[in-house]
């Protein structure tokens, strides 16, 4: 008999959780303004806001926190982590951030500039926030089969290469400063893009002399998929793919606190010494001097370590399969999610989980709602409300995908959890049918409005 999968780690310290009720949850949503951002961590019993800086870190980490260097310039701290990033990643530039939007605010306020237009795969919010706050614009090239949570295909993240040609057609080149390509592709359902496009896209660019990076904030679970899914590659080890595909792009930004299993903490790599100057400039302006950027000397301490950790192939295995195991126990009950599943999330399709629910009523969103109501599970939309209004005609925009996202913190909650999850969810499928209406919005931010914005119950 074969010995059952268990997980490569053991557990040292607990937090403990309160078991609030449902008249409780409906009051603290009503004074939260019907938004999850704005409950307190306390009120939450299972937490799938996000994956970001959410997750344990190791003992190992836990030591080099002990021993970080605080020095302005030129830690040892910083050494450490720029050594494992040049190894990891092969790129020879790096610049610390304080976490992955920033990394974005760096760069792109070196290289966008309004009027330019910015191709990718599926734009997650702070990455289409930064293009558009510069009156550029987003184009979404992602293959269709993504915008299918029913159809099986094992790169759902994948570049469209013919969407992105016509744009490169459309436009001057000097009205495209790079294309990003972003590994998992979150907005798409947390789905991986295979080695074999990636250097399609890297062929393409190079055709149009477009500069290729990547947002790399789940790179080691994308690495994780190619081994698993893409002939030729399952020999190979987590590093050897990752290095790979780094290969067939000119930088990448990341957000650290997914694949860097830190609570804080991003940074730029690049090969272009050119590029690497212009962003220093915004690197010292917003975020701190260009050694340490916005993060302690432990932090990136802890960094280093946990890229490490991140790309071997155990802990991948535990991560992937745990977010698997719940799909599957949602698949079970019929309830309808993005397929395959991804690597840190499982997003539900509201479209078919809550048809009766008007789109313009933000179905998702409502079904965010019910969610922590019934169970007191903290998810996100990732849909209309997310989705902003287009900056030229004001409306809202909704796309062929509402979705509610349960990221699922690294290396923090059991398989209890998961079956938690899985059958309050089961419970609001069965009553499905009885949902009518949704939501309306009462205030919002001009930009990344899901953050903060206020919302009545219709």
């Amino acid at each position: 008999m074969d010995l059952p999968y268990a997980e490569p780690y053991k557990i040292k310290v607990v937090e403990q959780l309160y078991r609030s009720t449902q008249e409780q949850r409906k009051q603290w949503l009503k004074e939260a303004h019907y938004n999850l951002f704005n409950l307190k961590s306390e009120q939450v019993f299972i937490d799938c806001l996000t994956d970001s800086g959410t997750g344990a870190m190791s003992d190992r980490q836990w030591a080099e926190m002990m021993i970080g260097d605080e020095s302005y310039a030129g830690s040892r701290s910083f050494v450490k982590l720029k050594e494992t990033v040049e190894r990891i990643t092969g790129y020879k530039y790096f610049l610390p951030t304080h976490q992955g939007r920033a990394a974005e605010n760096v760069l792109f306020s070196a290289l966008v500039k309004a009027g330019d237009v910015v191709p990718g795969n599926s734009h997650f919010d702070t990455t289409k926030g930064h293009i558009e706050f510069r009156k550029a614009h987003a184009i979404d090239c992602t293959i269709d089969e993504a915008f299918d949570t029913g159809v099986y295909h094992p790169f759902k993240g994948n570049v469209d290469l013919k969407k992105m040609e016509k744009v490169f057609q459309a436009h001057p080149k000097a009205q495209i400063p790079f294309v990003i390509v972003t590994i998992t592709c979150n907005s798409a359902g947390g789905q991986p893009v295979s080695m074999a496009n990636i250097k399609e896209v890297s062929t393409l660019c190079k055709k149009y002399e477009i500069p290729l990076f990547l947002d790399s904030a789940r790179f080691a679970e994308n690495a994780y998929f190619i081994k698993k899914r893409e002939v030729g590659y399952e020999n190979k080890t987590i590093k050897e793919i990752a290095k790979e595909f780094f290969s067939n792009a000119d930088g990448m930004t990341i957000s650290a606190k997914k694949d860097g299993l830190v609570n804080m903490g991003g940074f730029i790599a690049l090969n272009d010494e050119e590029v690497f100057k212009k962003a220093t400039v915004f690197n010292i302006m917003y975020e701190g001097f260009i050694t340490y950027g916005g993060m302690n000397g432990r932090d990136m301490g802890a960094l280093a370590v946990g890229l490490d950790e991140a790309t071997e192939f155990d802990y991948l295995e535990s991560r992937v399969e745990q977010i698997a195991y719940l799909g599957q126990r949602l698949v079970d009950f019929g309830i309808p999610v993005q397929q395959p599943f991804g690597g840190h999330a499982i997003f539900l399709d509201a479209n078919k989980f809550v048809p009766t629910i008007p789109q313009e009523e933000f179905r998702a969103w409502a079904l965010a709602m019910e969610l922590y109501i019934v169970g007191g599970i903290r998810g996100v939309e990732i849909g209309a409300v997310l989705a902003d209004r287009d900056p030229d005609t004001g409306k809202n925009r909704f796309s062929s995908l509402e979705l509610v996202r349960l990221a699922i913190p690294r290396r923090t909650y059991t398989n209890n959890h998961m079956d938690y999850i899985a059958v309050t969810l089961k419970n609001i499928f069965d009553t499905r049918h009885e949902a009518k209406h949704g939501y309306r919005i009462a205030d919002e931010a001009q930009i990344m409005r899901h953050f903060t914005v206020k919302m009545e119950k219709i």
